[in-house]
């Protein structure tokens, strides 16, 4: 009976139903890499390993404990690339299109908990939603595996050149960073093409699937709405300025891009400005960045990509309308404004929210790895792969293999709740009821 009533209360909670169908997905995918023969020597790499591939693959992260070229079976590779899938569409569509293939109708629950996933205000045209966010993500990784099969075949032969870009399709679209190349796009820094490729394939599954909704329905308002209008100049100006910002700050640096030609010194600044944001991929040796590079980075992967996108992070929506609501409130006005509309007062209010359970959480984990590592890591490399977790990014400098058992538990944990999102969970934890109706007088308090 009580077993029944717990089930109950997890189906009538959709932010705690989407995390439990990650948790579901992870611990599945754990369970098979977990296997032998998901491994390239033929032996088990232990399930705390394999837990923690397991949420990097389904939560589109792409840290990794053991090379994913080297150290994974066909089968194991096989896995992680279907986990990426998965996890970057995201679950509950998956379900929902296996529902609608087999005849089964979408209910309102079922409805509710993809408009959570993919941060939608309505419950209507859920199936054509979902029916479009699997069409136009299997059609842009298919362009995107086309354009990266002209260099790759040449390279690899014609199945493997197939396979490869199949993979890195779908890996870099994903804003996953997994990669079967061995070295990631370090000995590819000065190809054009794969690194174009790769970036903007990272670029268009980090805007955000309402972002491409807007376009197609563009014809019908001759205008585009407000957040997508929002996410383009953000999501410009941090490419912009990120590229532009590692430049200076690398182009002499002989450890990275200093030996570089000027060409490749720019791709290079713009692949990781891009990839910065959410994807592991990396065309440089980051380890040897400069620290005020390394800042940049924290400060790109914090804000991640769009929501209803495959990327984590606080979200460039999120991050706007912080410094929309700030100049608001220096400037003493009733509301905040964007594109000549109001921003909703419960956005403003989830917005900081969002930006401070955060904050707190990467501080508290970052502090507690370095406790468990005992300081056998600067906290700027910590700092920077608990950054790097919790914006589903997966870029490293080199630690990840290294870590404790307990280190990557926590971190797997990071990961989960950065795709997820924290406060998503926490509100499916909390199970908000009816909305109190009694107000308290109004008290003074001072602040500043």
């Amino acid at each position: 009976m009580k077993n029944k009533y717990v089930l109950e209360s997890i189906w009538k909670n959709p932010p705690l139903l989407l995390g439990m169908s990650f948790l579901i997905l992870i611990f599945v995918g754990a369970i098979l890499l977990n296997l032998p023969m998901a491994s390239a020597n033929g032996e088990s790499v232990g399930f705390v390993n394999a837990l923690f591939t397991s949420t990097s693959a389904s939560c589109v992260t792409g840290l990794v404990v053991r090379n994913t070229a080297e150290g994974w079976s066909i089968f194991g590779k096989v896995i992680i690339i279907s986990l990426i899938q998965i996890g970057g569409v995201g679950t509950m569509t998956i379900i929902a299109i296996i529902s609608v293939l087999v005849g089964k109708k979408i209910g309102l629950r079922e409805r509710m908990v993809i408009r959570e996933q993919l941060n939608m205000s309505s419950l209507t045209g859920m199936v054509k939603l979902i029916k479009f966010v699997l069409l136009s993500s299997l059609f842009i990784e298919f362009i995107g595996a086309l354009l990266l099969s002209i260099r790759l075949i040449p390279i690899y032969g014609l199945g493997k050149g197939i396979a490869y870009s199949i993979f890195h399709g779908i890996s870099a679209f994903c804003n996953a960073g997994f990669d079967i190349f061995g070295n990631s796009l370090v000995d590819f820094h000065s190809d054009v093409l794969l690194n174009l490729v790769i970036a903007f394939l990272v670029i268009l599954g980090g805007l955000g699937f309402t972002v491409y909704l807007d376009f197609t329905r563009k014809q019908e308002r001759k205008r585009l709405m407000p957040h997508t209008k929002l996410v383009l100049s953000t999501s410009f100006l941090l490419l912009f300025f990120g590229t532009v910002l590692l430049y200076i700050l690398e182009k002499n640096n002989p450890g990275t891009v200093g030996s570089f030609s000027e060409k490749d010194k720019w791709l290079a600044s713009f692949f990781q400005s891009a990839i910065f944001r959410t994807a592991g991929f990396n065309s440089i040796n980051l380890a040897a960045l400069n620290d005020s590079s390394k800042f940049v980075s924290i400060f790109l992967m914090f804000i991640g990509g769009s929501p209803a996108s495959t990327a984590g992070g606080l979200k460039t929506t999120t991050m706007a309308i912080l410094i929309f609501g700030t100049i608001a409130g220096l400037k003493e006005h009733e509301s905040v404004n964007i594109f000549h509309r109001k921003v909703p007062e419960e956005v403003v209010k989830k917005s900081f929210s969002i930006f401070f359970i955060a904050t707190l959480l990467i501080c508290a984990v970052a502090v507690g790895i370095v406790s468990i590592e005992n300081n056998r890591f600067t906290f700027m490399e910590v700092l920077f792969e608990t950054v790097s977790a919790f914006g589903t990014v997966g870029v490293t400098l080199g630690i990840t293999p290294e870590l404790s058992a307990g280190s990557k538990l926590i971190l797997s944990l990071l990961m989960f709740l950065g795709r997820v999102g924290p406060t998503t969970f926490a509100m499916g934890l909390l199970h908000r009821g009816h909305k109190k109706r009694h107000r308290y007088a109004e008290g003074r308090f001072l602040v500043g």
